[in-house]
């Protein structure tokens, strides 16, 4: 590498792209509490900040990576993924179309039918993983396609470059959630999405002690201006500590994400076929639906999300992950701890997930522990 070469994202991650304090030349950035900021003399603002609400120094660093990461124009960060995902489509008016996967993140799911549809938008969910079914529910008021791959918790792959150029045909934008894929993993603007959304409570933070959400922008727009706007007037915004974290996790995000990736591989294939299960769901399997599309888009790796489905039922499921000692029971997902949950029961009435399916977030524990710890869970709740 020649001093004009840019380095590598491993790099750029693990120096938050080497800022440096000015103040006093402190490696790791301070945490800004200040709710607002001095006026100049002549009643102006030569620092460019007014109030903290979506002006605070410490966004900076954490947005100026992940753009770098992800290689787009801006990042905006949020009080959580939900509060980033509903900006989106909050930034839209009345009478908007948009399409969104029937499988995707639960909560996002029942907001757009509960909240969403209440202020004038007409949503329609549809199968993003078949690009005709795409390209037939397009109508001349679609204004936002929103995908999700891997979609939680089935794992289906949608073709980002095939709904990108379905959707900008149609004169509408196409965001996508790649909560579980990462900037590690997949590049959803250099394969034509618009926007890139994460729940960084999740990979980006990797360390279950956060909630945080972003939007990264490909190019600037008056859609783009709206989702500023939301931001900035609603006030779904994240807290100092809280950007602090993020970008603290976000350091060594490349380390883990393909540690959990290599981990979540090796189990998906030592369970593919087992005895007391009826399918494993992870895309990293040949044969599996979208395994082609996820390798060309996740040239990295598959992640470290899989769901297992337990034969015997849902009582059986529910048995298994009591009887597991290191996954532990618990929502969410990324850390660096394994979590296991029984999704249905999470879900609940109107879920699209069976009711014997058991999600598994793949932390960096040794996976010959987690395999093990697997194995003697659904022997006990088969014995």
């Amino acid at each position: 590498m020649n001093a004009d070469t840019d380095p590598h994202p491993e790099s750029r991650a693990a120096q938050a792209l080497g800022w440096i304090d000015d103040a006093t030349r402190a490696i790791s950035p301070p945490i800004h509490v200040s709710s607002t900021f001095l006026r100049d003399a002549d009643n102006g603002y030569s620092s460019g900040r007014v109030y903290m609400r979506d002006q605070n120094p410490a966004f900076d660093q954490a947005e100026a990576l992940l753009t770098s990461l992800e290689g787009g124009h801006e990042t905006l960060l949020f009080a959580s993924g939900m509060a980033a995902a509903t900006a989106v489509f909050q930034a839209l008016q009345p009478g908007d179309h948009v399409l969104a996967p029937k499988v995707m993140y639960w909560s996002l799911r029942n907001w757009l039918h509960g909240f969403a549809t209440s202020w004038g938008l007409e949503v329609e969910l549809i199968d993003m993983t078949d690009a005709a079914a795409v390209r037939a529910a397009i109508r001349p008021t679609t204004k936002l396609v929103w995908a999700e791959t891997p979609a939680n918790p089935l794992w289906s792959i949608t073709d980002i470059a095939a709904t990108a150029e379905i959707a900008h045909a149609a004169g509408a934008l196409l965001a996508v959630d790649s909560t579980t894929a990462t900037p590690v993993l997949s590049q959803p603007l250099a394969l034509g999405a618009d926007i890139v959304m994460h729940s960084a409570t999740k990979y980006l933070n990797g360390h279950s002690d956060l909630t945080a959400g972003t939007l990264t922008v490909g190019s600037d727009s008056e859609q783009w201006q709206r989702v500023r706007a939301v931001r900035a007037q609603i006030g779904g915004t994240l807290g100092s500590l809280e950007s602090w974290l993020l970008l603290r996790g976000m350091r060594t995000v490349y380390l883990r994400v393909r540690a959990a990736s290599a981990s979540a591989q090796r189990i998906a294939e030592h369970f593919a076929g087992h005895r007391h299960l009826s399918a494993v769901l992870y895309p990293g399997l040949p044969g599996s639906p979208g395994h082609e599309i996820a390798a060309r888009q996740m040239p990295g790796g598959f992640g470290g999300m899989l769901s297992i489905r337990v034969t015997g039922g849902p009582d059986a499921a529910v048995a298994v992950a009591a009887h597991t000692r290191l996954w532990k029971r618990a929502t969410s997902l990324g850390g660096v701890e394994s979590l296991i949950e029984h999704r249905a029961s999470i879900e609940g009435e109107g879920t699209p997930v069976p009711a014997d399916l058991l999600r598994l977030s793949t932390g960096i524990e040794h996976s010959d522990d987690l395999i093990a710890d697997l194995e003697q869970a659904l022997d006990a709740a088969h014995a």
